[in-house]
C-alpha cells in the first residue's frame, strides 16, 4: 500500500514537472517570437523621448530580459519587466507604427494574442495524416 502511494505521488510529481517544463519552453518560444517581431517591424521604438530603430530596440529589450530573467515566469512578465517602461523614469515605452502611436506593452500584448491564436488554430486545424485511422 505504501509503495503504491509512493508511486502515485511520484507519478503526480513527474506530471507537474513535465507540465512546468512544457510551459517554460512555450514561454521561451513566445519571447523569441516577440523579439523577432520587434526587430522585423518597421516601427520606431521610443524610450524616454528618444527614438530608436528596431535593432536597437531589440537589443535594449534583450538586455533588460537578461537582467530580469530570474523574475520572469511568463511571456506577460517578459513584456512587463523588459519592454513596457523605463526602470529609471517610470515612463512607458511607446512605438510608432504607420503613423500610429501606442504603448509598447499594448503593441506586444496584441502581437502575443495573435501568436497564441495562430498556434491554437494550427493545433486544431492540423490535418490527420495517420493512414491507420
Amino acid at each position: 500500500m505504501i509503495l503504491r502511494q509512493a508511486a502515485a505521488g511520484l507519478f503526480f510529481l513527474l506530471m507537474i514537472l513535465s507540465f512546468h517544463i512544457s510551459c517554460l519552453a512555450g514561454t521561451t518560444e513566445e519571447i523569441a517570437s516577440l523579439l523577432l517581431f520587434v526587430e522585423q517591424s518597421e516601427c520606431t521604438f521610443i524610450r524616454n523621448g528618444k527614438h530608436y530603430d528596431t535593432l536597437e530596440a531589440r537589443q535594449h529589450i534583450e538586455n533588460k530580459y537578461a537582467y530580469y530573467k530570474e523574475q520572469i515566469r511568463t511571456t506577460e512578465d517578459f513584456i512587463q519587466y523588459s519592454a513596457a517602461k523605463s526602470t529609471i523614469t517610470g515612463k512607458p515605452y511607446t512605438v510608432t507604427c504607420n503613423g500610429e502611436d501606442m504603448t509598447s506593452s499594448g503593441w506586444l500584448h496584441a502581437e502575443l494574442d495573435k501568436l497564441r491564436t495562430r498556434v491554437l488554430e494550427e493545433g486544431h486545424d492540423a490535418p490527420d495524416n495517420n493512414p491507420d485511422d
